[in-house]
C-alpha cells in the first residue's frame, strides 16, 4: 500500500506536522493544553505564510494555509539549463531576477558569463508571465516578498526529488532583502539519508544547513519519483492552481 491517497491526504498530514512544530515552538515550556496551543497559533496566523511551488505544491499549500489559517502565495523559479543539455540544470532563476549556480558544474563546463546573464534574463520573463497567470496582473508581487520580514515562512511542494527548485528558493529566501524569522520546507515525501560512508550530502542535509526546519512525512529507499508514492497523482493543471488561488483573494488571468 502506497503511502499516501493523493495530495489532498499528503497534506492534511502535512499540516498536522507543521501546526504541531509551531505550537511546541511557540510554547515556553512545551506542556499547555491542546486547546492553548490552537488559540495561540490562531493569533500568530497573521505572521505565517505558506508559500508554494507550482503546480503540485499549491494544492499541498492550499490545505495547508487552510489548516493553519494563514496567507497562500506562490514561489516560482526557472532553472538554467547547460548550454549543450537544456535539461542539465547549471543553476536557477528567482522571481526578482537573481540566480543561484551550480559552481561544480559551471567549472566543469566551463560556462561563459555572458550565457548565464543571457538565460536568467529569458527566465525572469517566463517567470513574471507565470506569476501574473497565477497571482493576477496588478498583486504587488516584490512588495509581497519585502513583507517577509519577521515572518514565519512555511515552503510547501508535493515531493522533493534532486531538490534542485526548492533548494533554489531557500537560499533565495534567506537572502538578506527577503530575509524572513523562520524558514520552515515542509513536503510529504523525499529521497532516503543518504549512507553514513557516503561523501555526498543528501538534498534535506543541504537544506536542513540553510532552513530552521524540514518536514518530511516519508524518506523511502529506493527513491524513483515523487508520483511513485501517491496512489493518485495526476499532473496538476494551470487551470486548477489559477481556482486554488481565486480562493484565496488572488485576481489570475
Amino acid at each position: 500500500m502506497l503511502p499516501f491517497k493523493d495530495r489532498i491526504e499528503a497534506a492534511k498530514e502535512l499540516a498536522g506536522r507543521v501546526k504541531q512544530w509551531l505550537n511546541n515552538r511557540n510554547t515556553k515550556k512545551g506542556i499547555q493544553k491542546q486547546e492553548q496551543q490552537d488559540q495561540e497559533l490562531h493569533n500568530d496566523n497573521n505572521d505565517v505564510i505558506v508559500l508554494a511551488i507550482p503546480r503540485g505544491g499549491v494544492v499541498i499549500g492550499d490545505i495547508i494555509s487552510n489548516l493553519l489559517n494563514a496567507k497562500l502565495d506562490i514561489v516560482v523559479s526557472r532553472k538554467i539549463g547547460a548550454p549543450d543539455n537544456p535539461e542539465l540544470a547549471i543553476g536557477a532563476v528567482m522571481p526578482d531576477g537573481s540566480y543561484f549556480l551550480n559552481e561544480d558544474i559551471l567549472r566543469m563546463l566551463n560556462v561563459p558569463k555572458s550565457y548565464i546573464i543571457e538565460q536568467a534574463n529569458v527566465q525572469k520573463k517566463e517567470i513574471e508571465r507565470r506569476l501574473q497567470s497565477f497571482r493576477g496582473e496588478n498583486s504587488d508581487y516584490y512588495h509581497d516578498y519585502n513583507d517577509f520580514e519577521g515572518k514565519t515562512v512555511v515552503l510547501v511542494d508535493d515531493g522533493i526529488a534532486t531538490g534542485a527548485t526548492i533548494l533554489s528558493a531557500a537560499q533565495w529566501l534567506k537572502t538578506k532583502q527577503n530575509c524572513c524569522k523562520i524558514l520552515i520546507i515542509a513536503v510529504p515525501v523525499a529521497p532516503a539519508p543518504s549512507p553514513p560512508s557516503s561523501s555526498n550530502k543528501d538534498i534535506i542535509s543541504k537544506l536542513n544547513q540553510i532552513v530552521d526546519k524540514v518536514i518530511v512525512l516519508y524518506r523511502p529507499e529506493p527513491f524513483y519519483s515523487v508520483g511513485q508514492f501517491y496512489e493518485h497523482f495526476e499532473q496538476v493543471q494551470d487551470a486548477e492552481v489559477r481556482e486554488i488561488m481565486k480562493r484565496h483573494g488572488y485576481r489570475p488571468m
